[in-house]
């Protein structure tokens, strides 16, 4: 079963018309991934996440362009009272129409590159990933990609306005994959705000989509990077996300992940160089019988280097989360200070929570530490709301968002909150005007 995955994946990858920039990386990914195993229930990294679903699965077409409604994905890419400029991808192809022309002037295609920006290209690609880690998924990217998207943020430029990137799936004949490619680079001095957005049409469909994303940020250069996973519930994603920081260089992201039949996000911060600042928070809130697994690993590995990291989880129904976070503080990280935080609400008795936080620590002049915990509503608090005419549903969707809401009131650009308040309390199960009274507090 494994090696008839592979097989199918190495004959996609193969038949692709090749892109001389990515020639040498995709014959080192085909090679590496050819002679990879594949992850099981005896994989650590893996052992309460199953991939039965996708090595049973027939994804042995690519991802093509196809009709679409483009009001629909107009609608779906939209994030109200955000200024941004945007990209739109739709399986995996850029839809002109639907892209703003200044997120085209800003995002570089690697097929469409000169010949300055291919050398800056092929000097960053592949530099932030760890061949050491054996992750499969990265392997097939590299042996996969035929094309990708750059985004260079010159010394000194301070990018102030939004650029989303948003990748839309939407319905095709039979099952397909996708792998993806984004590199980022700020220059010395520079800030960006970038957000991802992954999503798909409401339709029944069957796709694999396999992405990675690669972050440098340059001395003293600003990061504040969303990633927010919002597929539909079919949909099957694995997501990689790799962040190099520099000398005294920031890097604020958040992460949102709603959950499919598979989901898995792994992001590794590297501290490089001293003087450098990570702050990550993320939300999960999967239901009926989704997966969604989050492994996170923070590299100190130099010397003054700070980092914060919250993730909490949301778990009804028969659905499974999986959190696994690990800070690993290297012999020369001394005067480190890192903490981590877990904490996850299960609104049913079937609902399944994996939390593992780690620290791995190296030197001994350091501040660290780490938690997790696991609970269910709090009966007195719920009855204390249902005792004030709030029906039981209402106090549990409250309840909910206030047990997340510290998070999404600390995103950087409010408009990402609002908008996301409506889809979370969807997600729950409650009415829009619920939904907008909220987003109203939280404005």
């Amino acid at each position: 079963m494994p090696e008839q995955f592979q097989n199918q994946q190495l004959a996609l990858a193969t038949a692709q018309t090749p892109l001389a920039l990515l020639s040498t990386l995709n014959e080192r990914g085909r090679s590496a991934f050819a002679q990879a195993s594949m992850p099981n229930r005896k994989t650590e990294a893996w052992k309460y996440t199953s991939l039965h679903t996708l090595l049973t699965g027939d994804f042995a077409s690519q991802a093509k362009s196809a009709d679409f409604d483009m009001n629909a994905i107009r609608t779906l890419v939209t994030i109200p009272n955000i200024d941004a400029d945007r990209l739109v991808l739709v399986n995996g192809q850029l839809s002109i129409e639907l892209s703003d022309e200044a997120a085209l002037n800003r995002i570089v295609r690697f097929a469409d590159a000169n010949a300055d920006q291919k050398d800056q290209i092929a000097q960053y690609l592949g530099q932030t990933l760890n061949d050491k880690s054996g992750h499969v998924f990265n392997q097939l990217n590299n042996a996969a990609i035929n094309d990708g998207y750059f985004v260079l943020v010159n010394r000194n430029v301070q990018a102030d306005t939004l650029l989303q990137i948003s990748h839309i799936t939407t319905q095709q004949q039979s099952a397909f994959t996708l792998n993806e490619r984004l590199l980022v680079v700020l220059e010395q001095g520079a800030s960006a705000n970038i957000i991802e957005h992954f999503g798909s049409t409401n339709e029944t469909q069957n796709s694999f989509t396999n992405t990675v994303t690669e972050i440098v940020i340059g001395d003293n250069a600003r990061l504040t990077h969303y990633r927010l996973q919002l597929m539909q519930e079919d949909a099957l994603h694995i997501g990689s996300t790799h962040i190099d920081l520099q000398r005294d260089a920031n890097y604020n992201g958040f992460y949102l992940g709603l959950g499919t039949r598979l989901t898995r996000n792994d992001v590794v911060v590297n501290h490089n160089i001293g003087g450098s600042h990570c702050e990550m928070a993320g939300i999960y809130v999967p239901q009926n019988q989704q997966l969604i697994d989050f492994h996170t690993c923070i590299e100190h590995k130099a010397a003054h280097c700070t980092s914060n990291e919250v993730f909490r989880g949301i778990m009804n129904h028969k659905s499974k989360a999986v959190f696994n976070g690990r800070i690993h503080i290297h012999p020369d990280a001394q005067k480190t200070l890192a903490e981590l935080s877990n904490k996850n609400l299960l609104l049913t008795n079937t609902a399944e929570i994996y939390t593992k936080p780690e620290l791995e620590i190296y030197a001994d002049d350091v501040k660290c530490a780490h938690g997790a915990t696991v609970a269910q509503l709090d009966e007195k608090a719920s009855f204390y709301l249902q005792s004030r005419g709030i029906s039981a549903k209402d106090a549990e969707i409250m309840l909910s968002f206030g047990f997340i809401n510290e998070l999404l009131s600390a995103t950087t650009h409010e408009g990402v909150g609002e908008w996301l308040y409506p889809i979370l309390s969807e997600r729950f199960g409650r009415s829009p005007e619920l939904a907008n009274a909220l987003a109203g507090e939280h404005a």
